[in-house]
């Protein structure tokens, strides 16, 4: 038995290592992942069986205040075409992703000054009082505890807010100054505080990221405990100071999402679009890997070109029909079925 193998099953029974064995893991296990994967996948069945979640994913505004090194909608690219939906476009949205099956609609976009507190509140009643059934998630950055808290009172459910990276110094080097990575944990931590299904995450293979920063990921997770996490490789984009990085590889992505389902056994792992980029099996393997959440685009077609984070984003010109079927036989082709039903965390069905 190699090293490596005996921290896979060290990680699998107490969901636990240090940063130094993450840190080995990471560098000199991806020629185990077969094996990790045999027990990520038992993890996820154990937890899920073979249901695989739907979220309706709203890319509600292209305008952001932020200047994100790696990042295609920042505010300094002049190049990015710029949009937002009112009210009743993400009301036709939900609409048309209801009559599909979808039963959690996810709100994401820049941080965009111009919805106010009021309008996002508005916007999340109005999806909850049209569709109660429905769970309603957001993932649209850094705000204030008090916005928050009326985010969660007018009835949103979950919140996404990748991390990033946990590691202060790795996360200035991605970031202009005034973006900080204490400010970005403190946020989620009041997330959690407040009882929204929190959700995290980190990119696999950004600019000068080391194993070490990956360690510190997997730890941070161990720490904060959120529902979801949020992995992706690493896209450079054309109009960003890191348009010549090297992307992510498939390979490192999924070791990583293999390794959170067995530190987070009931986690919520989506199989990103990301992945589905830069391998045309990516999602698939993501789900063997240990995900158990899918997110098709219900964004209107003639603004999907207009959202594009990194390059050659895939599923840009499907109607939200095609996205849903597309990705349902690309599902069940790898052992699994869709679920129709808000796909809430173990942890929250258990405290209904």
């Amino acid at each position: 038995m190699t090293d490596c193998v005996a921290l896979i099953d060290k990680l699998y029974s107490t969901h636990h290592l240090d940063k130094a064995e993450y840190s080995a893991l990471i560098k000199n296990g991806i020629s185990h992942s077969d094996y990790l994967f045999t027990l990520s996948d038992k993890v996820r069945r154990e937890n899920y069986g073979d249901d695989v979640y739907l979220r309706g994913l709203i890319e509600f505004t292209s305008y952001c205040k932020n200047d994100c090194y790696y990042c295609g909608i920042r505010c300094s690219n002049k190049q990015a075409e710029r949009y937002r939906l009112d009210k009743e476009q993400i009301l036709e949205c939900c609409g048309t992703g209801y009559e599909l099956g979808f039963r959690t609609f996810v709100l994401q976009g820049g941080e965009d000054p111009f919805y106010t507190d009021d309008i996002i509140c508005d916007i999340v009643s109005s999806i909850k009082k049209d569709y109660p059934d429905c769970a309603v998630t957001l993932s649209i950055g850094e705000k204030s505890e008090e916005s928050y808290r009326r985010y969660y009172e007018s009835g949103a459910d979950r919140y996404l807010l990748r991390h990033e990276t946990a590691d202060y110094e790795h996360y200035s080097k991605l970031h202009p100054v005034g973006l900080s990575a204490e400010n970005r944990q403190n946020c989620l931590k009041t997330l959690k505080k407040i009882g929204f299904q929190t959700g995290a995450g980190f990119m696999v293979g950004s600019p000068y990221q080391t194993a070490e920063n990956l360690a510190d990921d997997m730890l941070f997770l161990e720490e904060l405990k959120p529902e979801m996490v949020g992995i992706g490789p690493f896209i450079p984009h054309h109009a960003t100071p890191f348009a010549n990085m090297p992307q992510g590889t498939v390979e490192l992505t999924l070791f990583m999402l293999g390794l959170v389902r067995l530190a987070l056994p009931d986690v919520l792992l989506p199989a990103t679009t990301a992945l589905g980029t830069i391998h045309p099996q990516g999602r698939e393997l993501a789900l063997k890997s240990g995900a158990n959440v899918v997110m098709p685009n219900l964004s209107p077609v003639s603004v999907r070109k207009k959202y594009l984070l990194y390059d050659n984003k895939i599923c840009t010109g499907d109607e939200s029909a095609q996205c849903r079927m597309c990705l349902q036989k690309r599902v069940e082709s790898a052992g699994y079925r869709i679920v129709e039903s808000r796909g809430d965390h173990a942890a929250y069905n258990e405290r209904k």
